[in-house]
């Protein structure tokens, strides 16, 4: 990474302070511990990088509580983090949104998760099964419609592989035993039913729906059965890469042709066979840490399976992460790595001789979900682009702490963040670009500021791997040097315009 530039530290303080300066007194004070300006790191620093390089700055914001109310807070809720993040892209697996029709409508096949299979028959991402809860169903209680449901399943979906139950608020509300209701039905039906209990109250954000979610994974799928897998000495497990635009394809193509086996992805493109032979690999590859280490970690802890985090955003880190991953396996798979690395180094050179000089010091700032907040940043500094500002939606405190290796001193830190706040940074700093989600896409536009969408990448992608790269730059470059830009003149420009006269 070169990021050898600082971005304007006083200039963000008094920012935080102004737009703070709008809120009552008790408000101010709450949100002020989740604003910030990264600092400089600490003189020792250098002599210990950490797990992703040595650290940059100090992002030090309070994260991972309650969304004040009344403020409009971009996150989401527990049920979005299982069943739209974890579990819904299993492909052989058909997933029922357990409640009212809303919750399983309004996330459905939202995220862009590639698979392939033939859609109804033996993959069942892109389909919206509910149980369609009624009044009635809250009032007497829904286990006998959620037998009936699973059921009906079994004889529309034979050649499924199993069925997760993904909870909505009002299961919880009225106390439903659904983890009775999959012990009975996975024992008649002879498959792996999954009782998710996420619903949309529990926790701060869909953070905690992706921790429950791990939960049922341990508990409901590995160590279940026997899988008749054969291990090999160099298979590994990717997990956390939800194959959005077909990111978790371009990791796997890199990953085997280095010499390595993936036995199995999580969740993106997934099986329910590729999760129950996990614990059986040699080393889990996560990307998505906030979302998926809770397995990992209990993989390292029962079945001795290590764990490294692992970024290919961009290729730089694309290089680092590929060198970190085959130092595990040892010369023979360095040695390949190396040759992968050096045989898409033309690709690489050709894309940044193309867009660099059309990047080049280019603003960036970024509010996203728990990862690609900080995962992207090298990404763009290999084009020569500047990250000004960045945050997350449901971050924990140790992704601040990672945050820390990717940005530099004096950029804007905000966790959380209010539609007030992030508005009145966009237009205090004014970037060339903006990279947030759907929800921030079209009032950025309207201040005339280029936005990418940074969830599912705006229908485009992939986004990882060397291929990857080369759209990621040409879907930047398309955005901040579209001609549409000069055509309009922003309201604060615009000329009053002549008063018409009525006709006589």
């Amino acid at each position: 990474m070169s990021l050898d530039h600082e971005n304007d530290a006083a200039f963000n303080e008094a920012l935080i302070a102004e737009v703070l300066s709008a809120y009552p007194d008790k408000f101010a004070k709450r949100r002020r511990k989740h604003l910030a300006v990264a600092k400089p790191a600490g003189a020792d620093a250098d002599a210990a990088p950490g797990e992703e390089g040595h650290l940059l700055s100090e992002c030090d914001v309070k994260s991972n509580v309650k969304s004040i109310p009344g403020v409009m807070t971009i996150r989401g809720c527990s049920y979005a983090g299982s069943k739209g993040v974890v579990w819904g892209p299993v492909k052989d697996m058909v997933h029922i949104s357990h409640g009212p029709v809303g919750c399983g409508h309004y996330s459905w096949s939202q995220r862009r998760n590639y698979y392939t299979g033939t859609t109804g028959i033996d993959s069942f991402v892109t389909m919206q099964v509910t149980s369609d809860f009624q009044e009635r169903d809250i009032v007497f209680g829904g286990d006998k419609k959620l037998a009936k449901v699973i059921d009906e399943l079994e004889e529309m979906f034979p050649l499924s592989r199993g069925i997760s139950i993904q909870s909505e608020c009002p299961i919880g509300l009225i106390g439903d035993d659904i983890e009775a209701v999959a012990k009975k039905k996975g024992k008649e039906i002879g498959k792996t039913i999954v009782p998710v209990r996420c619903e949309g109250f529990r926790g701060v954000s869909q953070s905690l729906g992706h921790h429950i979610a791990n939960d049922t994974i341990r508990d409901w799928v590995l160590d279940k059965k026997d899988t008749g897998f054969e291990p090999g000495p160099c298979d590994v497990s990717v997990i956390g890469d939800y194959n959005i635009g077909g990111d978790a394809w371009a990791s796997r193509r890199l990953l085997e042709d280095m010499g390595l086996r993936v036995i199995g992805n999580w969740s993106g493109d997934a099986t329910l066979a590729e999760m129950e032979r996990a614990p059986l690999g040699k080393l889990n590859l996560i990307h998505c840490y906030r979302s998926m280490n809770y397995i990992c970690r209990h993989m390292e802890e029962k079945h001795g399976v290590p764990w490294m985090e692992y970024n290919l955003f961009g290729p730089s880190q694309i290089a680092a992460s590929l060198r970190k991953i085959a130092k595990h396996f040892g010369p023979e798979i360095e040695a390949k790595a190396e040759a992968v690395i050096a045989s898409y180094q033309p690709l690489v050179d050709a894309v940044i001789a193309k867009y660099r000089p059309r990047l080049e010091g280019k603003s960036v700032m970024l509010y996203v979900g728990g990862l690609r907040s900080r995962h992207v940043v090298t990404a763009y500094d290999d084009l020569g682009m500047r990250i000004v500002g960045t945050g997350y939606e449901f971050a924990h405190n140790d992704d601040y702490q990672r945050t820390g290796h990717y940005v530099v001193p004096g950029t804007l830190i905000y966790d959380d963040v209010t539609g007030y706040e992030l508005e009145k940074f966009i237009e205090g700093i004014r970037p060339d670009l903006v990279g947030s989600g759907i929800k921030e896409k079209y009032p950025v536009q309207k201040m005339g500021i280029p936005f990418r969408q940074m969830h599912s990448w705006d229908y485009s992608g992939p986004y990882h791997g060397y291929d990857g790269f080369a759209i990621f730059a040409r879907d930047m470059d398309q955005a901040i040097n579209n001609p549409v830009w000069s055509l309009f003149d922003p309201p604060w420009k615009k000329k009053d315009a002549p008063v018409l006269q009525a006709a006589e």
